[in-house]
C-alpha cells in the first residue's frame, strides 16, 4: 500500500514559481496550496531571489542568477519540470528558456505578463519611474543608465518611439528578436525545448498595460492593438513562437475581471487556465 500510495503521488512533475516586480516568494502561498491540493505530492518551490525592491534590479542580472537557481533545481529533476512564471517573472522565464541550453522545461505557463513590452505606470511604480506622464517615459527608460540598473525600463515599450526602442533597448528587443544579434538562433533552439506554452491574461488587469500584452499582443503607433499573430515577431518566427503555435503547443488562456495581484491567489484561474497543465 505504501508503495501504491507513493506512486499516486510521485507521478507530478515538479513545479518553479518565479515572482514578479515588488514581490517575493510569499505571494505564490495561495497558488502552492492550489497546486499541492490538485496534484498532492507535486514539489513545488518560488525561488527566493530578487524580492521586493531588489527586483527592480536590470533584467539581464536578474536572469543570470534565476537561471543558475532554475539549473540546479532542474538537474535534480531529471523528469523535467514546469515553469510557472508571474508579471516581470515571465520575461526573466522567457530569459532563462533562452539563454540555457539544455534545460528540460515541459510546460511554460507564463501569467499575466508584460511579454510584448509595457505602455503604462501603474501607482506602485510611480516611485521607480516618478513621471505623471507615460509619453514622457522614455525620457528615463532609453538612457544607457535605465537600461543598466531598472528592469521596468528594460521592456518599457513607446509605441510612438520604435526607432528610440529598437535603439536604446538593450532587453526586450533582443528577446522578442526585433534586434538582430548574434544569439538568435541559439536562443531560438533553447526556447523551442519547451512542450507547451500558456499564456494567461484578460481584461481587468490593472497593470499591464495593454493587457493584451500578457498575449504578445500591443499598440501600433495608434494606439489600436495589434493581436499577436500580426506582430512581426510572430511573422517572421523570430523566437519560435510561430513554431509553437503550428506544432499545437501554443495556449492561450483569456480570464475577465482579474486584477493583477489577484492572478496568483485566484481559484478560478487556476482551475480554467492552470490545472490542466501541470498534470
Amino acid at each position: 500500500m505504501l508503495l501504491l500510495a507513493a506512486g499516486c503521488t510521485s507521478g507530478y512533475k515538479p513545479v518553479i514559481l518565479v515572482h514578479g516586480v515588488f514581490s517575493g516568494p510569499s505571494s505564490f502561498k495561495n497558488l502552492s496550496r492550489f497546486i499541492k491540493k490538485a496534484h498532492p505530492g507535486t514539489e513545488v518551490t518560488a525561488i527566493d531571489l530578487f524580492n521586493n525592491e531588489k527586483s527592480t534590479k536590470s533584467m539581464w542580472k536578474q536572469i543570470d542568477d534565476f537561471a543558475k537557481v532554475i539549473q540546479k533545481i532542474m538537474e535534480k529533476s531529471p523528469e523535467g519540470v514546469h515553469l510557472l512564471c508571474y508579471s516581470q517573472g515571465g520575461l526573466i522565464c522567457r530569459g532563462v528558456l533562452s539563454k540555457l541550453p539544455n534545460h528540460n522545461v515541459h510546460n511554460f505557463i507564463v501569467l499575466s505578463s508584460p511579454l510584448a513590452g509595457q505602455f503604462g505606470v501603474p501607482e506602485m511604480l510611480h516611485e521607480i519611474i516618478p513621471v505623471s506622464g507615460r509619453e514622457l517615459v522614455y525620457l528615463i527608460c532609453y538612457r544607457q543608465f535605465a537600461q543598466m540598473h531598472i528592469s521596468i525600463c528594460n521592456y518599457w515599450n513607446d509605441p510612438h518611439r520604435r526607432l528610440k526602442d529598437l535603439k536604446f533597448n538593450n532587453f526586450l528587443p533582443l528577446l522578442n528578436g526585433e534586434k538582430a544579434h548574434s544569439k538568435m538562433a541559439e536562443w531560438k533552439k533553447n526556447f523551442l525545448r519547451i512542450k507547451k506554452l500558456v499564456l494567461i491574461g484578460g481584461p481587468g488587469d490593472d497593470v499591464i498595460t495593454p493587457w493584451q500584452s500578457s498575449h504578445f499582443g500591443f499598440y501600433n503607433s495608434n494606439e489600436a492593438i495589434i493581436e499577436m499573430k500580426k506582430q512581426n515577431f510572430y511573422r517572421k518566427n523570430t523566437f519560435g513562437l510561430k513554431t509553437l503555435d503550428t506544432r499545437g503547443d501554443l495556449i492561450v488562456c483569456t480570464q475577465s475581471g482579474v486584477k493583477h495581484m489577484e492572478w496568483h491567489s485566484n481559484q478560478s484561474v487556476f482551475e480554467k487556465c492552470i490545472q490542466k497543465w501541470l498534470d
